[in-house]
């Protein structure tokens, strides 16, 4: 008898333990709704100041797709009295043109047009002086639609994005996935560039200032942007998983207390 008694004193501790755990899981589930700190002022010296970073804009490759318009006519990248053709695309995005590995552009009228190693503001260009010689003052809007970033980790979206504007920062790329999630390390954002061969990962502190002057969030075509957890969440979730564990054994042992208490 004084054996069980002694057990049942362990499991009323165990019991008094287990509350005290759960309250400081709620403590710590409670902080979590605070607002994230972003883009402070840092005393600290500038860790970019002396570093040379070359803003890279992107310079079309075979098998990009364009999408070009000429904003001259609604209907059609050129004038249809010319072409006699109609547009199956529709009149707001412009038609889709794919870069072939020769380098060119297949237009109507004009042909092919090379387009490869310029950027999208210079293929423009190139295409409306081509197309001055055929139309009456066209205006030639180009994109680049099969650009694409991958966010994952703590935002409110994930997934894939595409970068139709030109010079898209990492800050428009999270603002555009609904922002940060309560559990997510501001300071713990990774930008996986390069590809598989040669990955360089960059680490941004959203909770600097300076961070706007860092070139290296504009984002480049196929970046993975990852958004870890921050210290706080990751302490919570163990606490919980002990928690998991040890509340079936309370529960069990509790149990048998009551039973003992009722057969005395």
């Amino acid at each position: 008898m004084l054996s069980l008694f002694f057990i049942m004193c362990f499991v009323k501790k165990l019991i008094i333990l287990f509350a005290v755990v759960m309250l400081f899981v709620a403590s710590f589930s409670c902080s979590y709704k605070q607002q994230q700190i972003l883009f402070e002022s840092k005393n600290a010296s500038d860790s970019l100041k002396n570093k040379a970073f070359i803003l890279n804009v992107y310079r079309i490759k075979p098998q990009d797709l364009l999408q070009i318009r000429n904003l001259q006519n609604k209907k059609y990248i050129v004038d249809e009295a010319v072409t006699g053709k109609s547009s199956s695309t529709s009149a707001d995005n412009g038609q889709t043109y794919l870069v072939g590995a020769d380098s060119t552009v297949a237009l109507p009228i004009i042909g092919h047009v090379k387009v490869a190693g310029l950027t999208r503001e210079q293929a423009a260009g190139h295409i409306e002086n081509l197309y001055r010689k055929e139309l009456k003052d066209p205006i030639i809007e180009l994109k680049i639609i099969n650009l694409k970033v991958t966010l994952l980790g703590e935002v409110k979206n994930q997934g894939v994005y595409n970068l139709i504007k030109d010079q898209t920062s990492l800050i428009e790329l999270i603002g555009e996935a609904g922002g940060l999630t309560e559990k997510a390390g501001s300071k713990q954002i990774k930008i996986i560039r390069g590809g598989m061969p040669a990955p360089e990962v960059i680490e941004v502190d959203l909770s600097d200032i300076r961070v706007f002057s860092d070139p290296r969030i504009v984002l480049q075509n196929n970046d993975i942007i990852y958004v870890a957890q921050n210290k706080r969440a990751i302490r919570s979730e163990k606490l919980q998983n002990v928690s998991a564990v040890l509340q079936p054994v309370i529960t069990l042992l509790n149990t048998a207390l009551i039973i003992y208490t009722l057969t005395r």
